[in-house]
Formats: C-alpha cells, structure tokens, sequence
C-alpha cells in the first residue's frame, strides 16, 4: 500500500517508513549492508511529483492550421522541435536521479538514528505508522465515478447525472464529469476517497447498503440507501467478491451473485441488510489536519 501511494502522509513520514523497512531488512546501518532499489523503499510517484509539468501546447485552431504545423513537424522545425524534446528528456532524467539520490541520503540518515532497535520493533514501528491513517485495513481501488442519482424505487426514473463530491449527498447533481477516487472496502464499511487525502469523502456501513452488482466487465453499480452510485473499474469482479465476504463475515443477508444482475433495479423492494449492523451515518464533516487554521 506504502509504496504504491495508497497511505497518504508526509514525505517525512514515507521517508521514516523506508528506513524503518531497512532496520528490519538489515538490522543497524552498514556500508556493507544490501541496498534495495529506491523505488523498494519510497513511492515513486512522489519523486515523479516533483518535476515540472510539461509544457502546455494549445491546440490548433482550425484545419489549415493543423496542415501547417504539420508540414513544419516534417522538415527542419520538426527536427529543432525534436531535438528540444529530447533535451528536456535529458534534464528531466537527470533532475529525477539528483531527487532520488537526495531521498535516499535522508532516508539514509533516519536509518542510522534507528541504531539498536530489534526486528520486532522495526515492524511494529512501521505497522504502527501506517495505522495512524484511519482507512488502514481497508482494500483500496482505483475508480471512476461516473454518475449519482436517486433510486429508482423512490423517485421516477431519470437519467444519470454527473455527481460531485463534497461530501456525497442526494443534492450533489450538478456537472462536473467523472472523478477519480479510491473505493476503499473495510471490515465494517465502504468509503470514497479522493486520492491522497486522508479522510474520506463519505463512508457507508454494510447496514446502508441495499445491493449491488455489475452492469458489465467494467461497471459497477453500488446501491447507498436512497441513491445508486455508478463506477468504472478493471476491478469489477475484486470488489464484489470482497463485498460478498465482508458482508458474509458479519452476518448479512448473502446478495445475488454480482455476475447476473439486472441492467436497471428491479421494480420489487430490493434486498436490505439488517440496520442494526451500524448506526446510519450522516455526511461527513471535514476535519482540518492537525495545525491548520480557520479564520
């Protein structure tokens, strides 16, 4: 999860993770000691955050246009543009070693402060860090949300409508296109989260979860309550096998298998799980991180 970004914290913190990962690997520090490769330790994609953007190039205009600068990519601009690409290659190379090799001086340097610390208490240290996020234990997966609306059974039928989520509500309808979050699945509830924040958006306990399934190898459908959530995802067949489970371990009601559902909710009252299982929850309130003011 540490390295494939889905624990979201500090640099300082991801950088006290990895030398914590090298005191369990290698006990205290040595010149001697196997060095894993950075990208073993640290995620990547902070590193690769650093860099610049590249550079904005507006669109052409019109067709004419378009044939001019296509002509041009052709002869001796094209082979300048090329060039120029090249060389920006080249810098942004060098720019992502010169990072990488700073990261791992400094995760170097908190190795050394772990100097006397056993196996055991590296891996509780580490496991213990990762556990201050409040989504640890969950399974994360990316997803787009497409489209929220009312259900069906409550109101007459409509087409999707794009959602936006702040937090997620009935009355968020309004345009915006789909939104990259992270569907994380836990032992005691689902939760929305934009990537790289800490808190979710909204978090749903299995007893406010009337039914879901896949409309095809790529959607999925998760039915909240009053509202139907509508998501895109490769992993279509991984959530609603975790959902089964987790709703099988508390000792819900077993859903229809995901692999046959109807397109649309079917006009008869769909299946409840027991309320009981957790109170309902309301939207939830966003809580500024530790050291932020409010004027």
């Amino acid at each position: 999860m540490v390295l494939r970004g889905y624990v979201p914290t500090s640099e300082e913190t991801l950088q006290t993770l990895a030398a914590l990962r090298l005191q369990s690997l290698n006990s205290d520090f040595s010149t001697h000691a196997p060095f894993p490769r950075l990208e073993e330790l640290f995620p990547p994609h902070v590193l690769h955050a650093r860099l610049p953007p590249p550079p904005h190039r507006p669109p052409a205009k019109c067709r004419g246009a378009r044939l001019r600068a296509g002509l041009l990519a052709g002869g001796l601009w094209g082979q300048a543009l090329a060039k120029q690409r090249a060389e920006r290659d080249q810098r942004l190379r060098g720019r992502l070693r010169e990072e990488g090799a700073s990261t791992m001086a400094a995760i170097v340097e908190k190795w050394k402060l772990l100097q006397g610390m056993g196996r055991p208490e590296a891996m509780a240290a580490y496991v213990a860090l990762v556990r201050e996020w409040p989504g640890f234990g969950s399974t994360l997966f990316d997803v787009d949300l497409h489209a929220v609306r009312p259900r069906l059974d409550t109101v007459q039928e409509q087409p999707w409508q794009w959602a936006s989520l702040t937090p997620l509500s009935p009355q968020s309808l309004v345009g915006s296109g789909p939104q990259r979050l992270w569907l994380g699945i836990g032992a005691k509830a689902v939760s929305l989260y934009k990537p790289g924040e800490p808190e979710p958006l909204d978090s749903f306990c299995y007893g406010r979860i009337s039914s879901f399934g896949a409309s095809d190898s790529s959607t999925f459908r998760l039915s909240i309550e009053d509202r139907d959530l509508l998501f895109e995802t490769s992993q279509v067949d991984e959530i609603a096998q975790l959902l089964n489970t987790y709703l099988a371990s508390a000792g819900a009601q077993q859903l229809p298998r995901p692999q046959d559902p109807p397109t649309s909710l079917p006009a008869s009252e769909p299946t409840v799980l027991p309320q009981g299982l957790c109170p309902a929850a309301g939207p939830w309130q966003h809580r500024p991180p530790v050291g932020s003011s409010h004027s």
